[in-house]
């Protein structure tokens, strides 16, 4: 090994070992020091639970059971008009009788304008179905089997008048002229009762007909007495009553006849005798 080769190696080696003692002068150094940035503090804004609707409500639909819900809503975003927790906290339940004014959408809060609560204004018009009227009739205690009658109960309306006979004197006539109606509100009062109980005081039943039934119902309320039979709920089996409509009698099925006519009962049969106008 000559001379030349013996200074290369002793070279290499020297700079390996430079190179080795500036890695580790390298690695033992202090990282710079970074410019300090503010800490991002996340802030988790407060709540306050909203009634909203859980369904899609139509107009009219009864808010009932799981249509409405308790839903978190940001504080700061909550008005007056809605419903909160904190101001009702019974409001799942105080709900249930009322019906949508107008088109609820899902996740939409309930507010007052939007809804119908028995008592309100416009609540008769809400849960009237479509095509039916709210008729008003008289009634009194005993011609509304005391008291017993109640909203959306069924009842059938029985016309009582005075009739006029060939000979002269007078009797009185019964017929139904509606079955299965029913019965929207009745106008009640608590009065006491003869054992110092309170009890239901009717005087004005509203019952839900078609306008034909409407029509010919306030015709023949000026003729007579008008009293509401109570159906038994039994009658429609296990669908009940609900799905069935309103029902006119026979005789009162023509248009053209008159219930505020003279009727003549002759050897016990009755027979309707039309006068000039009748019913159109």
């Amino acid at each position: 090994m000559n001379r030349l080769r013996l200074l290369l190696i002793a070279a290499a080696l020297i700079a390996a070992l430079l190179a080795a003692m500036l890695s580790a002068s390298l690695l033992r150094r202090p990282d710079a020091p970074q410019p300090s940035q503010p800490a991002v503090v996340i802030q988790k804004s407060d709540t306050v639970d909203v009634l909203v609707a859980a369904k899609n409500l139509a107009q009219g639909e009864l808010l009932g059971d799981l249509t409405v819900e308790w839903r978190a809503w940001p504080r700061d975003v909550v008005t007056d008009k809605m419903i909160t927790k904190d101001s009702m906290s019974d409001a799942l339940e105080q709900m249930k009788p009322a019906r949508a004014r107008l088109p609820i959408v899902a996740g939409e809060p309930v507010v007052a304008e939007k809804i119908a609560r028995p008592g309100d204004r416009g609540f008769m018009s809400a849960i009237l179905p479509q095509g039916m009227r709210a008729v008003a009739v008289p009634i009194s205690e005993v011609t509304a089997v005391s008291g017993f009658i109640l909203p959306n109960d069924r009842v059938d309306v029985i016309l009582t008048r005075q009739i006029v006979t060939l000979s002269g004197g007078e009797t009185s006539s019964s017929e139904t002229v509606l079955t299965n109606v029913r019965v929207l509100a009745i106008n009640q009062s608590l009065r006491p009762g003869d054992d110092g109980a309170t009890v239901p005081d009717g005087r004005t039943a509203v019952l839900e007909l078609d306008p034909l039934q409407s029509e010919i119902l306030t015709k023949i309320n000026a003729s007579g007495t008008l009293t509401l039979v109570l159906r038994s709920l039994a009658e429609g089996g296990a669908a009940g009553l609900a799905d069935d409509k309103p029902m006119l009698s026979d005789a009162y099925r023509n248009p053209r006849r008159s219930a505020s006519g003279p009727l003549v009962i002759r050897y016990g049969l009755e027979r309707s005798v039309p006068n000039q106008r009748g019913i159109r």
